[in-house]
């Protein structure tokens, strides 16, 4: 699985570098189309994906949500402005074998500290999560380990979509909540691959599906949110991070 891993973490990494004031969604989406058009035996986990949360196909390369959408935001005809809080979520197949990630950053110089504390809970809490799933611990102590970040920085947590097996599918299981109870659930074997994705909005834990896409998750109060995912392989030696973006 690392081909596919290195990939994703290699475009996130281009795209965090180009994404800028102006910059349109929808060139975000069509420079995803080309690097795995580009790439043998690359293929996107989104342009077909029609699962029961959403409404009908995806029909795009990549997530690409915006301030108040965190989740599965469908890219549409809008250039960035200045202080908008962009996330990129990323899943690429390469040979049969899947790689998934997320990152959250904020674009210009009017960076509101707010957004970049919000930024940073996710990332703590994803790199705290990583270090505890050994092999011999519990599912339980990696959502608690997420849910106890979350809540050190006072944010909502929301259980409706968390993190998740990774395979030759997306998605699939175990499901890997943001929050939890420590030394229960299934227990970290070596050879299990799973995306943990810490995602939190400021003021809130309620969302809503926008209905002008059918897809786009954003918050019920209007606050902002981040997201931020890696896929990461449980081994004899402990965690290791496929889509790194090093």
């Amino acid at each position: 699985m690392k081909p596919a891993g290195r990939f994703v973490g290699h475009i996130l990494r281009e795209l965090r570098e180009m994404t800028k004031v102006g910059t349109n969604l929808l060139e975000i989406d069509e420079f995803v189309h080309k690097r795995i058009v580009d790439r043998k035996g690359a293929e996107s986990c989104y342009v077909d994906y029609a699962p029961d949360f959403g409404t009908g196909p995806f029909a795009h390369y990549i997530c690409t949500s915006v301030n108040d959408a965190v989740l599965h935001g469908v890219p549409y005809d809008y250039n960035l402005r200045d202080g908008d809080l962009v996330s990129l979520d990323l899943a690429i197949s390469v040979d049969g074998w899947v790689g998934d990630s997320a990152i959250s950053f904020v674009v210009g110089k009017d960076q509101d500290p707010e957004d970049l504390r919000l930024i940073k809970c996710t990332e703590e809490a994803l790199a705290a999560a990583i270090e505890v799933a050994q092999p011999g611990n519990r599912l339980g102590d990696v959502s608690s380990t997420v849910g106890d970040i979350a809540r050190e920085y006072g944010y909502p947590i929301n259980l409706e979509f968390g993190g998740h097996g990774v395979g030759h599918i997306m998605h699939g299981d175990p499901h890997v909540p943001n929050d939890g109870r420590a030394h229960h659930g299934y227990k970290l074997r070596p050879g299990l691959v799973i995306a943990i994705e810490p995602w939190f909005l400021k003021t809130t834990d309620e969302i809503f599906q926008d209905p002008k896409d059918g897809w786009t998750l954003r918050s019920s109060d209007g606050s902002r949110g981040a997201h931020t995912e890696h896929t990461i392989a449980i081994t004899e030696n402990g965690p290791v991070i496929l889509t790194t973006r090093d």
